[in-house]
């Protein structure tokens, strides 16, 4: 399934994004204002095999750059993917995606498309498309959270996005928060932040309160299997007090992370970006308050909380194709 609109301007070079996730890969073609000329999808859980994955998004993806004016165009591609290892171009160990292990994705790519490919984390491909294209244009310090499924991080200091000595830098998802807290199903640790402030761990707070509370609520008529975070939504602006208690708890802990890492790397800005920013002030509240009320003076009142303004359709293939624009 493949989208297109007008044309970029003749001879501009374009770049290609690839975000992979692990239901489905979306793809585009970009130009250097960040317009999504052409774009599709196909599905990643379906390829038990890498190689038949490679080969489904090169027949795909060939019919998109024929019609954007052909390979001689492209500067490159880039791709973000959960476990991406910047400096290897692997993806190591990705428990969402079918393909277990080291996968060596640039160079399957790179051999498949004859085009430089760079690679990195799908929350670090973000971060880069905020700085390119978003609400972080011009900052050279800010910290990039989605909250979707999982909580994923991109920290940039000094204009440069933080990789640490192995690529796999800014997990800011998996700090502890809550020692001996709640268990992480994928990686056994207890107490991280995206137990508790992912829209999966939004539904297991809500589980757990409406099992510890005999307060009437909403929730109570929402059949098990269709608890998730939307659910907690639309009965929290309802006025459900239980509900909103659910985001307070959220946002208590969310705060909490956020000042962490405010006074690690001191940035201008932190940009939340994914499903559950949706909840508006429900959630963006208790954020703000106990992110400041947890920072020592010199820090307060410093720090801006701002959610993206990319188009959420297009943002994972805008922060892929950013990285090309990155390369020397």
């Amino acid at each position: 399934m493949a989208k297109s609109i007008a044309k970029s301007g003749v001879g501009q070079p374009l770049a290609i994004g690839i975000d992979i996730g692990g239901t489905g890969t979306k793809f585009g073609i970009v130009d250097r204002d960040g317009n999504v000329l052409f774009s599709g999808e196909i599905s990643t859980r379906k390829h038990a095999e890498v190689n038949t994955f490679i080969h489904d998004l090169h027949t795909a993806l060939s019919e998109l750059i024929e019609k954007a004016g052909g390979i001689g165009r492209m500067k490159g591609m880039g791709v973000g993917a959960p476990n991406g290892n910047y400096y290897t171009g692997t993806v190591e160990y990705a428990p969402n995606l079918p393909w277990r292990g080291i996968i060596p994705l640039a160079k399957l790519l790179e051999d498949k498309f004859k085009l430089p490919v760079t690679l990195t984390n799908d929350a670090n491909a973000a971060a880069i498309g905020e700085m390119m294209y978003g609400a972080a244009k011009g900052m050279k310090d800010f910290i990039m959270i989605t909250l979707g499924t999982g909580v994923g991080s991109g920290i940039v200091a000094n204009g440069k996005l933080i990789y640490g000595h192995d690529g796999f830098a800014g997990e800011l998802g998996h700090t502890i928060v809550i020692p001996d807290g709640r268990v992480h199903q994928g990686t056994g640790k207890k107490g991280s932040l995206e137990s508790y402030a992912s829209a999966t761990g939004v539904t297991y707070t809500a589980v757990e309160m409406l099992a510890k509370s005999k307060e009437d609520s909403l929730l109570r008529k929402v059949p098990k299997e269709k608890l998730d975070s939307k659910a907690v939504y639309d009965a929290a602006i309802q006025g459900d007090k239980l509900a909103v208690e659910i985001f307070d708890f959220t946002g208590k802990i969310l705060g909490l992370a956020l000042a962490n890492a405010v006074m690690f790397s001191s940035p201008e800005a932190i940009v939340l970006f994914g499903g559950l920013t949706k909840a508006g002030d429900l959630i963006l509240k208790p954020t703000r308050e106990n992110m400041e009320s947890n920072l020592i003076q010199v820090f307060q009142n410093k720090v801006k909380i701002l959610v993206s303004h990319l188009k959420e359709s297009d943002a994972a293939i805008l922060g892929a194709s950013a990285l090309v624009w990155e390369m020397k």
